[in-house]
C-alpha cells in the first residue's frame, strides 16, 4: 500500500531523513518508533505529500504520490492528531462532520450529524455529546472524538500521531484498544508514530525504528523485543545507557 525508497529530506544543514526505506502492506498496521526529533512526523508529512523529499520516491498503491488529484489523494487518509486537534468553535458532531460536510462529496448536514453520531458511538460515546463543545469534554473523551473523526469518511489508510499522549494508563488501555479494534473492523492500513511501548504491543503488526534518519529495524511486533539490534533493546526498554545518547 505504501512504499518509501531512499527518501531523504533535510532543512538547512539538518539532515532529517537520509535515505528511508520502508514498505507498509495494505491491511496492517506499522508504527513507527524513535526518540524525539527522529524525523516520524517529518516522514508522515513526507507521505502526505506536505513536505517534498530532496530525494527519492513514496508511492501509494504504486503511484507517486506527488502526482495526481491531490483532493481525491488526501480522502483516502484520516487523521488522529497528537493534542486532538478539535475545532473549539465546533459543537462535536460538526467536528466529527468536519470532511464530510466539505468539498466535492459534500453531504447533506441531517446526514453528516446521523454519520457523526454512529460514529460517536462506535468509539463509546452516546449521541447525548453531539451538541457540546471539546471544552465540556474530559481529554479521554476529546480523543474519542478524534477518533470518530478519524475514522468518519471510512477512510483506507489511517495515520495516529502519538495517539495516547496526555492521557492517564487506563485511558490509554482503552484508546489502544478501540484503534485495534476499529482498524482491524475496517480493514484499514495504519501508521501510527509513538513513545508508548504499551500503544506499540496494542496496535502493530509490524514495527520500524527510526534513528540517524534511517530505519535502524523493521519486523514483525513478535519479534521486537528478540531483536539484538542495541538501539532497538534501548530504546523499548528506556535505559539511559547505550548508542542513542540522551541528554545529561
Amino acid at each position: 500500500m505504501i512504499e518509501l525508497r531512499g527518501v531523504k529530506k533535510r532543512f538547512g544543514a539538518n539532515e532529517v531523513l537520509r535515505g528511508v526505506d520502508l514498505t507498509v502492506a495494505k491491511g496492517t498496521s506499522m508504527v513507527i518508533i524513535g526518540g524525539s526529533g527522529t524525523g516520524k512526523s517529518v516522514l508522515l508529512k513526507c507521505i502526505l505529500g506536505l513536505v517534498r523529499p530532496d530525494e527519492g520516491r513514496i508511492t501509494l498503491s504504486g503511484r507517486d504520490v506527488t502526482e495526481g488529484d491531490r483532493d481525491a489523494f488526501l480522502a483516502r487518509f484520516g487523521m488522529l492528531f497528537q493534542g486532538g486537534a478539535l475545532f473549539d468553535s465546533l459543537r462535536i458532531w460538526e467536528n466529527v462532520a468536519f470532511r464530510l460536510m466539505r468539498g466535492a462529496t459534500k453531504r447533506p448536514k441531517p446526514e453528516a450529524r446521523a454519520i457523526a453520531i454512529e460514529k460517536l458511538r462506535r468509539v463509546g460515546l452516546g449521541p447525548q455529546v453531539a451538541d457540546l463543545y471539546p471544552a465540556e469534554l474530559s481529554g479521554g473523551m476529546q480523543k474519542r472524538v478524534s477518533l470518530a473523526r478519524a475514522i468518519a469518511a471510512e477512510p483506507e489508510i489511517i495515520f495516529f500521531d502519538e495517539p495516547t499522549t496526555g492521557l492517564d494508563p487506563i485511558m490509554s488501555g482503552v484508546i489502544n484498544a478501540l484503534i485495534r479494534e476499529i482498524v482491524t473492523e475496517m480493514g484499514a492500513t495504519a501508521m501510527a508514530i509513538t513513545h508508548d511501548m504499551s500503544s506499540v504491543r496494542a496496535i502493530a503488526d509490524n514495527v520500524a525504528m527510526l534513528h540517524g534518519g534511517k530505519v535502524r529495524w523493521t519486523g514483525p511486533v513478535s519479534e521486537m523485543d528478540a531483536t539484538s539490534d542495541p538501539y532497538v533493546q534501548q530504546f523499548i526498554h528506556g535505559r539511559a545507557e547505550g548508542p542513542i545518547e540522551s541528554l545529561r
